[in-house]
């Protein structure tokens, strides 16, 4: 069976099981559990009124326990065991722990973690924002909107592919391929530069994707919100003598500042989580380590499921606060 035949026949299934599930469900609810007849025919109505919402939230709930809930409780108990030689587990407490916390890669990845914390969710959101407000301004703004939120489009890794590709180095004899080095050179460099081996500054060029993606995502959030201000109050600015910064900053910024706080927060769910760039780009080397590499490399090369399971915890940890306050600011917003 080819590959397109066998996703057809899956979407096939999938749809008419989802039907029949409601559909059968429903008919064993309304004919056979209460059905709306006899002495009880009211009292059997409200019954099954009050059941049947659950008939439908079953299949998600189910699929969050298993895919969701079962995950994170086995990833906790794998973060308190480890692997007895011969197979089965063994009760190790909080050791994963300790050796996580005495190995010096974790705390590099830690510290990497928080530079790409305090740099990218910022810059995404101050270019998306910046985006948002001078394409609402031009002729061909919607074009312009298009283009920038391109990258978001692309996956993580075809994007690391195209940056990687930035910033190539050849030798100083051959043409460079790389658009940063042939800049270089073009503008007096006299050697090409192996950007990504660079310490310190690597991680920022790695940054540089993400920004790259996330703007046009927080271009699209801000653009809405900036085109749902009152015109009103813009006109009385414009009356009282403010000038264009003015308006922007005191009348525009502070009424959508809840949603530069979701797109900030949004984005920092993303960066803590990030991976693919890493692994595509520098594979975590030349000190560019992040807590998603850590846990892959402790997982699949090391074979350690105590440490990588204990990292895994440590990023759910991270993410779990952020995407709270998240909800609730939402929750708010709409009440």
């Amino acid at each position: 069976m080819t590959p397109a035949l066998q996703g057809l026949l899956t979407i096939a299934i999938g749809v008419s099981g989802c039907v029949g599930y409601f559909y059968l469900s429903n008919q064993f609810l309304d004919k056979v559990l209460f059905p709306p007849r006899g002495p009880n025919a009211g009292r059997n109505i409200n019954r099954a009124n009050l059941i049947r919402p659950w008939l439908f939230l079953f299949p998600a709930l189910a699929a969050l326990g298993l895919y969701l809930a079962y995950p994170v409780v086995e990833t906790l108990r794998l973060s308190l065991t480890e692997r007895v030689p011969g197979g089965g587990y063994r009760w190790v407490g909080l050791d994963n722990y300790t050796q996580m916390a005495a190995e010096p890669k974790f705390w590099e990845a830690m510290r990497n973690n928080m530079f790409w914390l305090i740099v990218v969710p910022a810059m995404s959101t101050a270019f998306g924002l910046l985006v948002a407000q001078l394409t609402d301004r031009i002729r061909w703004g919607n074009f312009a909107k298009s283009l920038i939120f391109m990258p978001m489009a692309i996956s993580f890794v075809g994007a690391s592919v195209i940056w990687k590709l930035v910033y190539d180095a050849r030798p100083a004899e051959q043409d460079q391929i790389g658009i940063l080095n042939a800049l270089y050179i073009f503008f007096g460099g006299t050697e090409p530069n192996t950007w990504l081996t660079i310490p310190f500054w690597n991680s920022f060029f790695l940054m540089v994707v993400l920004i790259w993606i996330q703007t046009g995502f927080a271009m699209v959030i801000l653009s809405a919100a900036l085109r749902g201000i009152p015109e009103e109050t813009i006109e009385a600015a414009i009356l009282d003598g403010a000038n264009p910064f003015q308006i922007f900053f005191r009348i525009k910024v502070p009424q959508i500042k809840t949603t530069i706080l979701v797109v900030w927060t949004t984005i920092t769910i993303t960066v803590l989580k990030v991976f693919d760039i890493v692994f595509a780009m520098t594979n975590g080397q030349w000190e560019t380590q992040v807590l998603a590499n850590y846990m892959y490399d402790k997982l699949f090369r090391a074979n350690d499921w105590g440490v990588g399971s204990a990292s895994a915890m440590v990023i759910m940890l991270l993410v779990a606060p952020i995407l709270v306050w998240n909800v609730r600011n939402a929750r708010k917003e709409m009440e």
